[in-house]
């Protein structure tokens, strides 16, 4: 698991540094009020073992990932970036400054194991109290919640309901469902995150020959569905075994068609237009 490792250096103040050394002043604006954003970006050992796959942005941005993932890149070990933007000054949003700080994490190269999943009695909230598009760790307090909650319930995830009692996303991932062959997930509106991943998987879709819907989703509708999984830069496509008290069925066929293509993609196998990589 992520949260357990200590990785040997960090990228923060505009180079890397030792870990124990990464600190943020007591007076930040990150500390004080939480004001950061962030994104996971994941790092992929290729097929071939020749390299690894990012996904990246403006030049200063991708070098500083770049320099970190070769310091830290280990053979036959996927790697999962954590860039947070984070204010370090300022006061309410006055004369702040801001730092980029990046973190990194190595994952065993291999699929997920298939989920356990139940609804949390945490809602995801309306967009005028706290927009799920804002990447900010603030609202990733209610996903903590509903971790804690469904680990009482022997869960490894949740899902959360919006305040209209609709399916809105899982603690830290989307979720995507398939009904008589067509997979559908819920719209940004319904209260959850526009994921990269999710529009990945889409295009993939389009590929396959899959329908592919963005819709509102009903809990009940959930629980009558064909397959589930979570998708997600961390989570990547984790099928789900069980959703609260009813067993799915072991096989997905929908999912699995697009599990595999999507993993050919990412580890440079079977190259695709929605998966931009870049070797480092």
């Amino acid at each position: 698991m992520t949260k357990l490792q200590k990785p040997p250096f960090a990228y923060m103040g505009g180079q890397l540094v030792e870990w124990d050394k990464a600190n943020v002043h007591i007076g930040a604006e990150a500390l004080i009020r939480g004001i950061s954003v962030f994104e996971g970006i994941k790092g992929y050992w290729r097929h071939d073992n020749s390299a690894m796959g990012l996904s990246l942005g403006f030049d200063e941005f991708k070098g500083a990932c770049e320099l970190l993932v070769r310091k830290l890149r280990a053979e036959d070990r996927d790697l999962w970036l954590r860039t947070t933007l984070m204010a370090v000054e300022g006061n309410w949003g006055e004369d702040t400054v801001s730092d980029l700080v990046i973190t990194c994490y190595h994952q065993d190269k291999k699929r997920p194991a298939r989920l356990d999943v139940g609804f949390s009695t945490w809602q995801r909230p309306l967009d005028t109290g706290l927009p799920a598009r804002i990447k900010s760790p603030a609202n990733y307090q209610m996903g903590r919640l509903a971790r804690i909650e469904g680990r009482r319930q022997g869960y490894s995830d949740m899902i959360f309901l919006n305040p209209w009692g609709r399916v809105a996303e899982a603690t830290g991932s989307c979720v995507i469902m398939v009904r008589g062959g067509r997979a559908v997930t819920p719209p940004p509106s319904e209260g959850c995150l526009e994921s990269i991943t999710v529009n990945i998987i889409e295009a993939l879709c389009g590929t396959l020959g899959i329908p592919f819907e963005r819709r509102p989703i009903d809990r009940t509708e959930l629980m009558v569905a064909d397959e589930i999984c979570l998708v997600g830069t961390l989570m990547e496509l984790g099928v789900v075994r069980r959703i609260q008290d009813r067993d799915l069925p072991s096989v997905a066929p929908v999912l699995d068609r697009i599990a595999d293509s999507f993993w050919g993609a990412v580890r440079g196998r079977a190259a695709h237009p929605s998966v931009r990589l870049t070797d480092v």
